[in-house]
């Protein structure tokens, strides 16, 4: 087996409307197609799928406190973007992590609105 690259990911979220305004409105996603349970995104090259799971429960600011070597899913930004993201974080209360200093490259830790753990990362 040859694995080429990430096709899509999926995220299990309580509300659809709400984490596809997230998807779309913070992280520039585009709907792809809206079924009962399920809303389609596109980004870049890769694709996001959000699972109606209407008993999830949230994770917390714990994810955040401390992320490192806890599940999450991360996308590449051109190294500027970081500093507007974290205006646009701060602006809008999405909870986030200080960015981390790996050296050749930055990663910025935030959470969706159920709580999942996310990234940003921006190579020098």
């Amino acid at each position: 087996m040859r694995l080429r690259h990430l096709d899509h990911f999926g995220v299990d979220v309580a509300d659809l409307a709400r984490a596809e305004r997230f998807y779309t409105d913070v992280l520039g996603m585009t709907v792809q197609m809206r079924l009962p349970d399920q809303v389609l995104l596109r980004y870049g090259d890769g694709a996001c799928a959000l699972f109606l799971k209407a008993d999830r429960r949230p994770g917390g600011r714990e994810q955040i406190d401390n992320p490192l070597g806890k599940s999450h899913h991360a996308f590449l930004v051109e190294y500027a973007e970081l500093e507007s993201a974290l205006e646009l974080f701060e602006a809008q209360g999405i909870p986030y992590h200080a960015p981390i200093d790996w050296g050749d490259h930055d990663c910025l830790y935030f959470l969706d609105p159920d709580g999942n753990l996310l990234e940003l990362v921006g190579y020098r």
